[in-house]
């Protein structure tokens, strides 16, 4: 095979997953996150989101707050690169969301407009292969990897530095640390050739949350949320593939001073469209709503996702440099 074709079959598997980019503000990792590329693959991020519902789209917890409109314009930057660890592969990610949220927010019985702008809580995300194919080391592990089925250990942590008014309940940050953990699944459906590939991809995770003790002057506790993200993805060419989206929220019931919320138990769905521009760039546009959302304490969002993902490799780089000598 020409080295060429070597490259294009690597920066398929490298650009076509979602692989090498950040979970999505809307807390629904987005489809071919967790397929798995070449030890030491590098990528940055960049992803746009136009948001709006009852709920804060910067927070994970999904709190609805009743009649609540609000509408925010989101981006996220980050950085993630795949490794080796004890033959499995493994990748590791930061990212930073940043935006404006605005909207009408009922306090007190009285209707009052808030606004919030600045850098959100970052985020690390630690995900590491359990089940499946060892770790792909050269190029011909590359070549060769089929993921068959495979299961992952994932851990998630945001740290609580983002911008934050303890007079406000609008925030960018949440003044509280809170993380995830889950076992992101991709069960592979027939051959492993670019533009005939097919996957069901499952994420089972549960977010844990600490106190906010200074949530306009109250204490706000928030149990466990139970979430389950699926996809069905396929290629309609070597370059373009598409996903059908679901997700599926349950508990999170959040306390203020004692008087407790209801728990979530709604239900989005979505579609992903995804695009190789060339061997380096990955164009990504999605939407996504809830659809059990009909009474005035459910939990009411929808909003578009664009993304673009820049992704690089020593090895392939220099590849790519010597095929142009």
């Amino acid at each position: 095979m020409k080295r060429v074709s070597l490259l294009q079959l690597f920066f398929a598997a490298l650009l076509g997953s979602g692989a090498l980019a950040p979970p999505m503000v809307l807390a629904q990792v987005p489809a071919r996150f967790y397929w798995k590329t070449l030890s030491g693959a590098n990528a940055v991020p960049l992803i746009f989101n136009s948001i709006s519902g009852n709920t804060n789209p910067f927070d994970p917890a999904h709190i609805p707050m009743g009649d609540a409109n609000f509408d925010g314009t989101l981006a996220i930057a980050g950085y993630a690169r795949t490794f080796t660890m004890f033959d499995r592969s493994a990748m590791a990610a930061v990212l930073v969301p940043m935006g404006r949220l605005s909207g009408d927010v009922n306090v007190a019985g009285r209707t009052a407009s808030q606004s919030a702008k600045g850098f959100g809580d970052p985020m690390a995300e630690f995900d590491l292969n359990i089940i499946g194919p060892p770790a792909q080391k050269t190029l011909a592990d590359a070549l060769r990897y089929e993921p068959g089925f495979s299961v992952d250990l994932l851990v998630d942590l945001a740290v609580p530095i983002g911008e934050y008014d303890s007079e406000k309940t609008l925030n960018i940050g949440q003044n509280r640390v809170y993380g995830r953990l889950g076992m992101p699944v991709v069960w592979q459906l027939g051959p492993w050739v670019p533009g005939r590939r097919t996957t069901l991809e499952f994420l089972p995770a549960v977010w844990l949350f600490g106190d906010n003790t200074d949530y306009v002057g109250k204490t706000l506790k928030t149990d466990p949320l139970f979430q389950l993200d699926a996809h069905l993805t396929h290629d309609f060419g070597e370059h373009f593939w598409g996903a059908l989206d679901a997700s599926w929220y349950s508990g999170g019931k959040s306390t203020i001073n004692g008087v407790p919320g209801k728990k979530l138990n709604n239900l989005g769905v979505g579609f992903t469209l995804g695009y190789q521009v060339n061997d380096n760039l990955n164009l990504t546009f999605g939407y996504k709503s809830t659809v059990n959302d009909s009474a005035p304490d459910d939990l009411r969002m929808d909003g578009f996702m664009i993304s673009l993902v820049y992704g690089w490799h020593p090895i392939i780089e220099g590849a790519k440099r010597l095929e142009g000598e």
